[in-house]
């Protein structure tokens, strides 16, 4: 069974940031993610529905 979660350093490799950046983007609530405690996970679907929506919204702007 795969895991439908990510940790922070699988979702900035996956998206292909720095960490850093991913931690920057939750403290700023710029990217959906999940607290389970102290661990920040990202489910990979939500994701790749996160990115098609800023993909399409950075298109839009540009017309």
């Amino acid at each position: 069974m795969q895991r439908k979660t990510i940790t922070a350093q699988e979702a900035a490799d996956y998206i292909g940031v720095h960490i850093d950046t991913i931690y920057t983007m939750v403290r700023q609530k710029q990217i959906p993610h999940v607290r389970v405690r102290r661990r920040i996970l990202f489910n990979r679907e939500t994701i790749d529905s996160w990115m098609a929506e800023q993909e399409s919204r950075n298109y839009e702007e540009a017309i």
